[in-house]
């Protein structure tokens, strides 16, 4: 038995309320090295009698294995107490011939016998506080978003265009300083459109006054940008979408601000007796850098910035007078126009304490309010209940990627690391992670997948059927493609001629699929029936009170026969024929 590998740790991803009554319970183990694991646990204040003398009361349960590394093996339970308080422990036997059976807990190891776990330390919940729970919004979990980029979706009203606006995608590659016309009126005039697809949530990114077309340099955070529209435009698009069932996110960009705001400008103008000097991390001044041939990057900057980019001071969100500000505009959107969540912009660059004010803002004015966070690495501090109801989920979705587009990892590698990305976090936390395969900050996934439609449509089907929100690249489901920024934010394609109607059918039905087994995806249990690396098959199956959904994916070179092909229970096929499944070829079947 290697000791070393297991590993729990309380009040954590190992150990997390799901529910007011629920307890669910996790331990790592090397894999393979143990055979069966109780959990024992109860009330710290359960006693009863044995030969005289009184010992605590415990309940024993088996645990089961969740998920699986090429190194660990990970067992979980779920107890619950109606006294709501619970200490607990483990109990564990090898997979030796002759197996040994030890008890670990609170301060490493004992004696699984009925002396040692009368004189072991537990492990504790002491109370099962709700208001310590990690919440999320059920709503996510029933949730297909489609991002837009505002500035490239649909040009509806021509009179609100900026000096210089070009026709409607006349460039095959659009500049990074090119205007469209795209506006909030465009996206009410597709509103159907959007509801027919299936979507029933919009990701927006900014909509606020900035000098950009992107408008990540924000001017003034409590105004439209006239380029989209105004506040009444944007209120009835608001109660528009939830007339159709949409939820609508916004971008909120807090680590930085434009350098065209009046805060910074003030800055400049008065230096370091401006009333906004400490507003912003200026290192002396004037404030100033040396300018590049790339509008995005400058040499010694003398003040912190996003990335190298001198026209997006970063803001000192450790002043109470920002905090104030920013807090300010948090509650103005959802109270005034009845937003459901906001994006949040390079926020793993602002420091933790203003996330948890921000946090207790937004789900005062809205308790089911999404709080998602734009961080692209690992996220357990940003996601433990006080801060973030999720984050972009790149870290999940770029392992997809690797697998199935590029093959850059084997089937066994990407399913293991799949499996440690979600035993990173709480279960209710995967639930709602946003799962996005590309954006305006990547390339199209079609330009990924080197222009093959069908190995696509076989990347957009492995990623429906995992834990999480998943999320449409605006154009993605007509076949728009596009290298990184500025060529992943092209001109939606309106014209039905020029769409790819097979892609758009294929995303309605994909999209139809998700959310009619929506809790079988975001809470089901996932079973890796097959992983053959040789030759590239993958099977799993999400499972949920009864009901099956089934995915077999051919990710190898050549066609693989299948025992099965469940005719009368397909909900979705490609490259299936005579029992072999093509490369890139998949099946998605359901089985109650």
């Amino acid at each position: 038995m290697e000791k070393a590998a297991i590993y729990h740790r309380p009040e954590s991803e190992y150990a997390s309320l799901y529910t007011p009554d629920e307890l669910r319970l996790r331990l790592r183990t090397r894999r393979g090295d143990i055979a069966a694991v109780d959990c024992i646990w109860g009330d710290p204040y359960d006693q009863v009698e044995r030969d005289g003398d009184y010992a605590w009361s415990y309940d024993r349960t088996p645990m089961r294995i969740i998920a699986q590394t090429d190194v660990y093996d990970y067992w979980g339970v779920t107890v619950s107490s109606a006294t709501k308080r619970v200490q607990y422990g483990f109990e564990l036997t090898d997979a030796a011939k002759e197996p040994t059976t030890i008890g670990y807990g609170d301060r490493g190891f004992f004696p699984a016998t009925p002396v040692g776990i009368k004189h072991a330390a537990m492990f504790r919940l002491p109370y099962f506080h709700d208001i310590d729970r990690i919440k999320v919004p059920e709503w996510v979990t029933h949730t297909v978003w489609y991002q837009i980029f505002p500035e490239r979706f649909a040009n509806g009203n021509p009179g609100n265009d900026p000096a210089g606006t070009l026709p409607w995608a006349s460039k095959e590659h659009p500049g990074r300083t090119d205007y469209y016309g795209g506006d909030l009126q465009g996206v009410i005039d597709h509103l159907d459109y959007l509801k027919d697809l299936g979507i029933n949530g919009i990701y927006f990114c900014p909509i606020f006054r900035a000098h950009s077309n992107h408008k990540y340099d924000t001017i003034d955070y409590l105004e439209i940008d006239p380029d989209f529209g105004d506040k009444n435009l944007f209120r009835e698009l608001v109660d528009e979408a939830h007339k159709r069932g949409i939820k609508v996110m916004l971008d909120a960009v807090f680590n930085h601000i434009g350098d065209q705001s009046y805060q910074w400008q003030d800055v400049l103008s008065k230096g370091k007796k401006s009333h906004f000097a400490n507003w912003f991390h200026v290192h002396s001044f004037p404030a100033r850098y040396e300018a590049t041939g790339d509008f995005e990057e400058a040499k010694n900057i003398t003040y912190d910035t996003f990335a190298n980019t001198p026209h997006m001071p970063k803001l000192n969100t450790a002043n109470p007078e920002v905090q104030e500000y920013l807090l300010t505009v948090a509650n103005y959107w959802i109270e005034n126009f009845d937003i459901d969540a906001w994006r949040l912009d390079v926020a793993n660059e602002v420091d933790h304490h203003f996330w948890r004010k921000f946090a207790e803002v937004c789900h005062a004015a809205k308790p089911d309010f999404y709080i998602l966070g734009e961080v692209w690495h690992s996220s357990q501090p940003w996601l433990q209940g006080d801060q973030f109801s999720a984050v972009m989920n790149y870290a999940y979705t770029a392992l997809i990627e690797d697998g199935v587009v590029k093959k850059d990892i084997t089937p066994t590698t990407m399913a293991d690391l799949l499996n440690q990305q979600q035993m990173r976090y709480a279960d209710q936390t995967s639930e709602v992670m946003f799962n996005v395969l590309d954006s305006h900050d990547t390339p199209r996934l079609l330009t990924v997948c080197k222009d093959d439609a069908d190995l696509m449509r076989q990347t957009e089907a492995f990623t429906y059927l995992q834990k999480g929100s998943p999320c449409v690249y605006y154009g993605d489901e007509v076949g728009i493609d596009g290298h990184d920024d500025p060529d992943c934010r092209k001109c939606m394609v309106w014209d039905p001629k020029k769409q790819d109607q097979e892609m758009l059918h294929f995303f309605q039905k994909l999209i139809a699929l998700r959310q009619k087994y929506a809790d079988v995806i975001s809470k089901g249990d996932t079973d890796w029936r097959t992983v053959d690396d040789i030759t590239g098959l993958v099977h799993l199956v999400r499972k949920y009170h009864g009901t099956h959904v089934h995915g077999v994916f051919n990710l190898g070179e050549k066609p693989v026969a299948l025992r099965h092909t469940h005719k009368d229970e397909i909900a979705l096929k490609q490259g299936l024929a005579d029992k072999q499944l093509a490369p890139n070829g998949f099946l998605i079947y359901v089985e109650k």
